[in-house]
């Protein structure tokens, strides 16, 4: 343990509370005054050390609040890795370690080597000459791109460096899209310490593709004439109100937090109930812990490319500033968010995360017949907490629904300019769609995984598996047409790992058997998955050992403090096999105690003609849905529409 000068700084009010601009301060002026930092260190990732779920459960307004931060370091001049435990509540470093970067794992990508890598291949004799074998003049060098791409596993000869791999595509302009020019066959790979090509394959030219792939205005042809203003107004203002981090709509109440590396964290999620005006929780935590792009192209120079853009490229510092109209629609309300730049000070990232409600169609509705009352109807209406990223190519939008019924509901739209690789025009591949002469869009993966720290009416929770299964013809079905559900219990570690079943409506129930509805049952959330092909990489290559999470739909394990990633703490050029396959190994009970419950989808992506030059938004998702939690519809109290603005009358 590392101490230096205890000096206080102001505590957040919440200990879940974000990042503030004085507490990154604090933390690098301790870790500088400790002697861990140099002109040449680089802070790969600063976040906040979350209290344990009972801390965060017991805290009450006014209570004193400790503040740690784990920061991660990287010698740019050495290649040197270490993290950090600091407390900035009273100074002071609490601990330090070195990272053994080849059994471990390499820190984030920085930003300041996307610099590196372009400058570096540019630079390499090999490269220059590559290119000018493809008919590309020095002229035209400079508007190349030489694109930073995390190296995996596949590069192994140089144990403990630090490497990127980079691909290049060109442009006619500084104003033009490079993706609709890939240059083929050609990969550098790049140590960013030595700043030198340690590799350069090249198996062979490829025509490089020139139709440009413009997507402006002014490239498109007129824009139509005939769609009219769609206005959303909320006269006397949205219905959720903010109390700095904390929001409160419509029963929902929980904690909103921002940080570098998973983006959007929701906290201490609960719903008041209307009948019994509890405050019930539903979750302590939820985020979007991991997120994988892996390709299918079998050809050498493109064979390697998979991504995990949270833990390598820290999605969160990727965060769009939102802008309304645009990004967001309505009567909007915006968050600031404040991340760690390269050299260790605060950075604030403007609007990253918008919040606004949205109608979302009928609700419930019923006409009697029977007793000539009125039709009942009720409109729904949801809350919408968002951010965007940018990484690379892939723009993605990431969404957090609450809904009056009391379910949650999480999107990921997948938008930007699908990446893309040179074929001879006309051929085609049978790893991609030729969107253009010559131009090839592979076909790929996004496995998202969701980190869920499930609190159902309390911290001790039981998963069960549901399937919808038919009962054999006999005395008790003699008309063959009965079907049940079968109840796996998900008892030990062991079990943890899951896989959706279409066949069966498969689904996950997340209960708490020391809370009892009024049927006697145990209170419950329902995890409904829409699922998608797990991932395609042959077993043990190392795109599927690197990505093991995407083997399952769901995974649950015993909650503990240091299991924060599904692919692990370090997962940049980690050979794989670190997160969740560690986790599920058996012997931890998994019943009636504190879960956290893993969630992976998304899609598998064969691009389409139409998703060229700019992709609409593909869709995926899933929901939390309550299960026996209400002892009846928890949205029976909404009131009728007024009627007002041409609503809901004849």
């Amino acid at each position: 343990m590392t101490s230096c000068h205890p000096r206080t700084t102001t505590a957040a009010p919440h200990p879940l509370d974000p990042l503030s601009a004085e507490e990154i301060t604090t933390a690098r002026r301790v870790l500088t005054e400790a002697g861990k930092v140099t002109a040449t260190t680089r802070f790969p990732l600063v976040l906040l050390d979350e209290p344990a779920r009972h801390t965060a459960a017991a805290h009450r307004p006014g209570d004193p609040v400790v503040r740690r931060l784990r920061v991660t370091l990287l010698d740019s001049a050495t290649g040197a890795a270490a993290e950090a435990l600091v407390d900035v509540t009273a100074g002071l470093l609490l601990a330090h370690r070195e990272l053994d970067t080849a059994a471990e794992g390499q820190p984030q990508v920085t930003f300041e080597e996307y610099e590196i890598v372009d400058a570096v291949v540019k630079a390499d004799p090999g490269w220059r000459k590559a290119m000018a074998d493809r008919g590309v003049d020095d002229a035209a060098l400079e508007l190349a791109v030489c694109a930073p791409l995390a190296a995996g596993v596949l590069v192994t000869d140089r144990p403990g460096r630090r490497l990127l791999r980079s691909l290049t595509w060109l442009r006619c302009d500084a104003t033009d899209s490079p993706w609709a020019h890939p240059v083929g066959g050609l990969v550098a790979d790049v140590d960013v310490i030595a700043r030198e090509v340690v590799r350069l394959t090249d198996t062979g030219a490829v025509p490089i593709p020139v139709e440009c792939g413009r997507y402006e205005p002014e490239f498109t042809g007129p824009a139509r004439t005939d769609l009219r203003p769609l206005e959303i107004t909320q006269p006397e203002g949205p219905s959720f109100h903010l109390d700095g981090p904390l929001l409160t709509w419509q029963n929902w109440s929980l904690r909103i937090d921002f940080n570098a590396r998973e983006g959007l964290v929701l906290h201490r999620v609960t719903h008041r109930d209307g009948t019994a005006g509890a405050e019930r929780s539903v979750l302590h935590r939820a985020s979007l812990a991991e997120m994988a792009v892996a390709y299918g192209e079998a050809e050498e120079s493109r064979n390697w490319v998979a991504f995990l853009d949270a833990g390598e490229y820290a999605l969160g510092r990727n965060a769009n500033a939102l802008r309304l109209g645009c990004d967001c629609l309505g009567e909007i309300r915006y968050l600031d968010a404040v991340v760690a730049d390269d050299l260790g000070h605060p950075q604030t990232l403007p609007n990253a995360v918008c919040i606004h409600e949205e109608d979302d169609g009928l609700l419930w509705k019923h006409s009697d017949i029977f007793n000539g009352m009125a039709a009942e109807s009720r409109r729904s209406r949801r809350l919408v907490i968002s951010y965007i990223a940018t990484v690379g190519n892939y723009d993605y939008g990431f969404y957090w629904y609450f809904h009056q019924d009391g379910t949650i509901a999480f999107e990921a739209k997948s938008t930007g300019i699908v990446q893309t690789s040179a074929v001879e025009p006309g051929a085609g591949s049978p790893h991609g769609t030729e969107v253009a002469p010559g131009l090839l869009a592979p076909y790929h993966q996004h496995l998202f995984c969701v980190r869920l720290d499930a609190a159902v009416d309390g911290l001790a929770n039981t998963v069960e598996e549901i399937d919808v299964v038919p009962l054999p013809e006999g005395p008790g079905n003699p008309a063959g047409n009965a079907f049940t559900t079968r109840t796996t219990v998900l008892a030990d570690s062991a079990d943890g790992g899951r896989t959706a079943d279409t066949t069966t409506g498969r689904r996950w129930r997340i209960t708490n058997p020391g809370s009892r509805n009024r049927m006697g049952q145990p209170v419950a959330y329902t995890l409904v998955p829409r699922p998608g092909p797990l991932v395609l990489a042959r077993p043990g290559s190392p795109v599927a050992r690197r990505m093991a999470y995407g083997t399952k739909h769901l995974w649950v394990t015993h909650h503990r403090t240091d299991r924060r990633y599904p692919a692990g703490d370090y997962p940049n050029q980690h050979p794989g096999g670190a997160g969740l396959p560690q986790w599920t190994t058996g012997g931890e009970s998994l019943e009636n105690t504190e879960l956290t419950v893993w969630h992976t989808f998304g899609p598998t992506h064969l691009p389409r003609l139409e998703e060229w030059p700019v992709m609409p938004v593909d869709v995926s998702g899933f929901s939390l849905r309550p299960t026996g939690f209400f002892d009846r519809n928890p949205a029976l109290d909404l009131p009728k529409e007024t009627g007002s603005g041409g609503h809901c009358h004849a």
